[in-house]
C-alpha cells in the first residue's frame, strides 16, 4: 500500500507523542515493504523532500512556532491545512489512503476537501476528544473550539480512537462507536528494557534513581498537587523519596506546595529531560510509578512504566483511559489524598496488582500496533471498514 501522512510536525524534528506515533508506525510499514510519505512543516535541515528512516518526507510550508502561551497556536494549524491542499492534491494520485491525526482539526477538513471527488479514503486518528473540556482550555472562546471539533467529527471518515473511551467520546459527536476502530499508541519494549539507570541516587539507601516517580506534563488535570499530598503521608514511614519529571503551567504552585510538605526534602523536581532514554531509566529505577490524573485520552506513561517494571498506580476516573492500559496489572484509584496514600503505602510495601505488568505492556509494543494498524488502513482501501 503507499500511505500518505499529514502532520504538520515530523518526529523526530519535533518530539510529541502523535508524531512518534506516525513514525513508529510509518517505520515499520516502509520496513515491510510499503510506500510512506508525510506532508508536513520544513523542520529538518536539507532540502523541502527527503528520505528519513525509509520514510518520505515533503514539506508543504516552513518550520515556525508551533504555540501561543503555551497553548497550540490556531493560525498555525489554519496555515498549514491551507499550504496543504494544493501540494498533497497535486500527488493524491500516487496514494492508496491517507491519514489525518486529530488534533489540530484544520489538517483534516483540508484532507478530506482534498479527496473529495476521488476513491481516496481518510483515515483519521483521535487522540483525545475535549468537549466541554474546551471550557478549560479556550475559556469565552471555548463555543469555537467545540464548533470546529464537531464539525470534523462528522466529516466522512475513517476513525481510529487510540483508546475506547477516545471512541466513546467520539460517538458522541459524531460517527457510530460501531464505526470507530481502536488502535491504541505504543512503545518500545525493548527500548524501555535497556535503557540505562540514572547514576545519581536520590534514595536514603544510596540505590540508584527514586522509590516513587512521576512524569508528565505538569497542568492541573495531572493532579501532581494530590500525589505530592499523598507522599508527604508515607514518605517517612517507607524512609521514601519522590521524583517529578516535566515541566508546565503548574510547575512553580506545584514547588511551593512541596516546599511545605512535612518530607519536603525528599521531593525533587527534575524539570523536562530532554533525552527520552532518561525519562526511561527513572522508571526502571523506580519501585512504583504514580500518577493520579484525571484526563488520559490513552496514557502512555503507564505502559512505559509497566514495561519497566514499576508497580504503576492510576486514577480510577470516567475521563482517564487508565484502567484500559493497565487492566489488572495496575492499582487504580481514587484522585484523593487519603485514597493515594493509601495505596502507595501498599505498594512501598511489597504488595504488587494480580495482573503482571511486563506481559500486560508487550500488548502495546509498536511492532503489534503497527500491525494492528496496517490492518486498519488495508480495511479503508478495500472499502472493509465496518469488517473487524
Amino acid at each position: 500500500m503507499d500511505v500518505a501522512f499529514a502532520s504538520n510536525v515530523v518526529y523526530p524534528f519535533i518530539t510529541g507523542g502523535a508524531q512518534k506515533r506516525i513514525h513508529e508506525i510509518g517505520t515499520r510499514l516502509a520496513d515491510e515493504g510499503h510506500n510512506v510519505t508525510i506532508y508536513g512543516r520544513h523542520f529538518w535541515d536539507g532540502p523541502t523532500e527527503t528520505t528519513h528512516e525509509g520514510i518520505r518526507l515533503r514539506a508543504v510550508a516552513p518550520g515556525t512556532d508551533l504555540y501561543t502561551d503555551e497553548r497550540r497556536s490556531i493560525t498555525e494549524a489554519i496555515d498549514f491545512a491551507v499550504r496543504l491542499a494544493p501540494k498533497l492534491r497535486g500527488r493524491l494520485g500516487e496514494h492508496d489512503l491517507v491519514v489525518a491525526s486529530v488534533f489540530p482539526y484544520f489538517p483534516v477538513l483540508s484532507s478530506k476537501l482534498t479527496a473529495l471527488g476521488t476513491d481516496t479514503p481518510l483515515v483519521t486518528t483521535w487522540h483525545e476528544v475535549w468537549r466541554d473540556y474546551w471550557n478549560d482550555y479556550l475559556g469565552n472562546l471555548a463555543f469555537g473550539g467545540k464548533l470546529v471539533e464537531r464539525v470534523t467529527a462528522r466529516v466522512p471518515q475513517h476513525p481510529i480512537a487510540v483508546s475506547g473511551i477516545t471512541a466513546d467520546r467520539l460517538s458522541q459527536i459524531g460517527p457510530s462507536r460501531d464505526a470507530i476502530e481502536v488502535v491504541p499508541n505504543g512503545i518500545d519494549v525493548e527500548q524501555i528494557r535497556t535503557a540505562p539507570i540514572p547514576e545519581t541516587s536520590y534514595r536514603t539507601n544510596g540505590e540508584p534513581g527514586f522509590d516513587v516517580l512521576f512524569a508528565g506534563r505538569l497542568i492541573a488535570d495531572k493532579r501532581v498537587d494530590v500525589l505530592l499530598d499523598a507522599f508527604d503521608r508515607v514518605a517517612e514511614d517507607h524512609d521514601a523519596t519522590l521524583g517529578v519529571i516535566g515541566d508546565g503551567p503548574e510547575v512553580e504552585r506545584l514547588q511551593n506546595q512541596a516546599s511545605t510538605l512535612d518530607n519536603a526534602e525528599r521531593v525533587t523536581f527534575l524539570g523536562f529531560l530532554d533525552e527520552y532514554e532518561d525519562v526511561l531509566g527513572h522508571m526502571r529505577a523506580a519501585d512504583v510509578f504514580a500518577s493520579p490524573s484525571t484526563r488520559e485520552g490513552f496514557g502512555i506513561t503507564f505502559a512505559e512504566a509497566m514495561a519497566a517494571d514499576c508497580t504503576v498506580i492510576a486514577a480510577n476516573h470516567p475521563e482517564s483511559a487508565a484502567s484500559e492500559v493497565l487492566g489488572d496489572a495496575g492499582f487504580l484509584v481514587e484522585p484523593s489524598s487519603e485514597k493515594l496514600a493509601r495505596t502507595l503505602d501498599r505498594a512501598l510495601r511489597g504488595e504488587s496488582p494480580t495482573g503482571n505488568p511486563l506481559q500486560r505492556a508487550q500488548d502495546f509494543d509498536w511492532d503489534t500496533v503497527a500491525t494492528r494498524a496496517e490492518a486498519a488502513y488495508q480495511r479503508a482501501i478495500d472499502g472493509r471498514w465496518m469488517d473487524k
